[in-house]
């Protein structure tokens, strides 16, 4: 691939070790009679490591440039359809709805610029991915993964924590790609989690957490002021919290309870 026209707007960086792309397959534990979504395939690398062991695979990829590579390169396997279209715009629901499975899966080495979407776009579809697999720069993990009280806790950490178990796999040197990106990577799991706490309205909590941290520097009276504060102090002081505490201090529990009763 020395010679083909990478494309910076697309955050396009190919992994290039293949016992690596193994491993990322094998980290999403693949069940039978599967259906995986991958986003931005590439020149298909770690597609034909996921066509061995899913099912049935879908692949987006929004370089239309790939599209002689890719169609030439899957021309004889029939597990596997790439759609050419920007991932973000498409109805995952639409997609996916003649497909026949029993477990649905997403691994896949994403684009760095549009990590947290797509991230948000497969939590807002609702579609129950039994694991998610992705490769991305070690700063975002730590973001995805921190606790509360930490800098790096924001909405994004309250949103993937209450949906799921997340595990920092792996990390992964910048010189392992073409061309080399500026930064190194993490490959981050994300596991459904079974005994998720109870929500009376998810796009409730989803707009109550975003308002929480829309200033990141204001503690929540100042965040939520458009909210009924008194109900909002009533549960923090139960919970040895404040209205004067910041978001980033607040554990996802605390949130729900917020949500719950609000709502």
């Amino acid at each position: 691939m020395e010679d083909f026209n990478f494309k910076k707007k697309y955050g396009q960086n190919f992994l290039k070790d293949k016992n690596l792309l193994a491993k990322i397959v094998s980290l999403a534990d693949i069940k039978p009679n599967s259906l995986t979504i991958e986003v931005g395939p590439g020149q298909g690398d770690l597609t034909k490591e996921l066509v061995k062991i899913s099912t049935n695979v879908i692949a987006y990829e929004i370089d239309d440039d790939l599209r002689t590579i890719l169609e030439k390169q899957f021309s004889d396997v029939d597990n596997v359809e790439i759609i050419f279209d920007d991932f973000l715009k498409r109805n995952i629901k639409l997609d996916i709805k003649n497909k026949k499975y029993d477990y649905l899966y997403f691994v896949s080495n994403v684009p760095y610029y549009i990590t947290t979407p797509i991230l948000m776009k497969l939590i807002e579809s609702k579609e129950d991915f039994e694991k998610i697999v992705m490769m991305v720069q070690e700063e975002v993990g730590e973001r995805f993964s921190a606790k509360p009280g930490t800098r790096e806790y924001g909405s994004i950490s309250v949103f993937l924590n209450y949906y799921y178990n997340i595990k920092k796999e792996l990390k992964v040197n910048r010189n392992m790609f073409i061309p080399k990106p500026n930064v190194d990577s993490e490959i981050i799991s994300f596991s459904k989690k079974k005994d998720r706490l109870v929500l009376k309205n998810e796009e409730f909590f989803f707009k109550l957490v975003k308002d929480s941290f829309q200033h990141k520097r204001k503690n929540i009276k100042n965040n939520l002021k458009k909210y009924d504060l008194q109900k909002i102090e009533k549960i923090l002081r139960e919970n040895d919290f404040s209205l004067n505490d910041r978001a980033e201090q607040i554990p996802i529990e605390i949130f729900v309870k917020i949500s719950n009763e609000l709502s």
